[in-house]
């Protein structure tokens, strides 16, 4: 995924961890000056947060980097991610379940051939995009908006 404008930074963004730990994650940003940036890939592991959501990132002295406060703007593309138990390899069913996500309007990042973050763009009803994952039992996970945001009586 990309936007029109090229990538010229790395966002990080602090993770945390049930333990009070937490996991570093860096996302390519375009800089749009003082100290706002546009996302330009998505998150696989930062919560709350979309491809083109432009983020308010100071840079950090510690961390050698812009480093994520706040949200500026929501693009209005939602993150979905998938964990698949077969590698995505052509035509098999994971690689099946990625295709249908496409021709409902989704477009797709991956870690790797078995973890992807799935854009949902804003013409695309989430709704659709869980009930399909949910039916093909799938494991997946909420993103952005995270589940405690849409489900706060489950949090």
């Amino acid at each position: 995924m990309t936007s029109s404008a090229h990538p010229d930074a790395k966002v990080l963004f602090r993770v945390p961890n049930e333990d009070g730990t937490a996991e570093i994650e860096t996302l390519w940003a375009t800089s749009l000056g003082a100290d706002k940036y546009q996302i330009d890939n998505s998150p696989f592991w930062a919560y709350g947060v979309s491809w083109e959501d432009v983020v308010f990132a100071p840079f950090s002295e510690t961390e050698g980097l812009p480093a994520f406060q706040f949200i500026v703007a929501k693009s209005g593309n939602r993150t979905v991610r998938v964990i698949f138990d077969a590698p995505i390899e052509d035509g098999n069913e994971s690689d099946k379940v990625l295709q249908d996500l496409v021709a409902l309007g989704c477009s797709y990042e991956g870690a790797n051939r078995k973890y992807v973050s799935i854009n949902v763009p804003p013409g695309v009803e989430l709704d659709e995009v869980c009930n399909y994952l949910v039916e093909k039992d799938a494991k997946w996970e909420h993103a952005d908006p995270a589940y405690e945001t849409l489900y706060p009586e489950d949090a």
